[in-house]
């Protein structure tokens, strides 16, 4: 773990309430891992008081970026930060996907601004030797798809969900993955990996746990410290509390105990 002070290089919206921060920080872009975060002090005063945490989006050469929605004062003010500026970091945190050398198959699962870890992910997946990649984007409808181009752009089979039915599937995500791994008799050395809302996350674990697919989920929730001392991101497990600033914020699917998330 590092505490750097950031230098801002661009902060673009790339869809409405949405932005991509790019920060020149050599040391969290070498050692990241896809599924870590960096904990962000949007400013340096007591009022927004605690630190944001927010997943790597990408790492790359001595450059970090991270995909952040607009949903209240800490966002708001990192929205209007601009490029020379300095953010304090604290990163990288916390535990990243699991990448089994023995994958064959791997399905990514995004609701939402789910597919900020995501993608990091799918870069790292397509230098290894995996035969195949399918990405599914989830969103309310078309205009608040985030990612696309960047997941095509890798080479990476992408399937597009809407709620409105204005783009793709009509309906949630996460009956796509549903319909896809339903067609699909051999799921043998499939790995399913996914990000969004909870209600989301706890049906892809339900359908994978049928399948018997291993599963591993990024969960996202405000934290306190961000490194394991002050318990306030913590849920319950089957063998106990996990942190998610400690233990994740990515789990084996089947180590959350999903009936007490809300």
């Amino acid at each position: 773990m590092y505490h750097v002070k950031s230098k801002i290089l661009f902060n673009r919206e790339i869809a409405p309430g949405h932005f991509v921060i790019s920060l020149d920080s050599p040391k969290i872009a070498q050692e990241a891992d896809p599924g870590q975060f960096v904990h962000v002090r949007v400013e340096n005063k007591e009022d927004p008081l605690l630190r944001r945490p927010f997943s790597i989006h990408n790492a790359e050469d001595e450059k970090i970026e991270i995909l952040y929605r607009v949903v209240g004062r800490g966002t708001s003010l990192l929205s209007r930060k601009k490029p020379g500026e300095k953010i304090d970091l604290l990163g990288p945190l916390g535990q990243g996907f699991k990448t089994n050398p023995g994958v064959k198959r791997a399905i990514l699962v995004a609701g939402g601004v789910g597919v900020a870890p995501l993608y990091f992910l799918a870069r790292r997946l397509a230098t290894t030797r995996i035969l195949e990649i399918s990405v599914l984007i989830g969103a309310k409808d078309e205009g608040k798809l985030l990612c696309e181009r960047n997941f095509r752009n890798l080479g990476v089979k992408v399937e597009i969900a809407t709620e409105d039915g204005s783009k793709g599937f009509k309906g949630l995500v996460s009956d796509l993955f549903s319909n896809s791994i339903s067609t699909d008799p051999y799921m043998v050395s499939t790995f399913v990996y996914a990000c969004g809302p909870f209600p989301m996350l706890r049906k892809i674990a339900s359908l994978s746990k049928r399948r018997r697919i291993p599963c591993y989920v990024s969960l996202e929730q405000r934290m306190g410290c961000g490194i394991g001392a002050c318990l306030g991101c913590a849920i319950r497990g089957t063998n106990g509390y996990l942190r998610l600033c400690k233990e994740g914020p990515v789990f084996d699917a089947r180590k959350i105990c999903w009936e007490t998330i809300q």
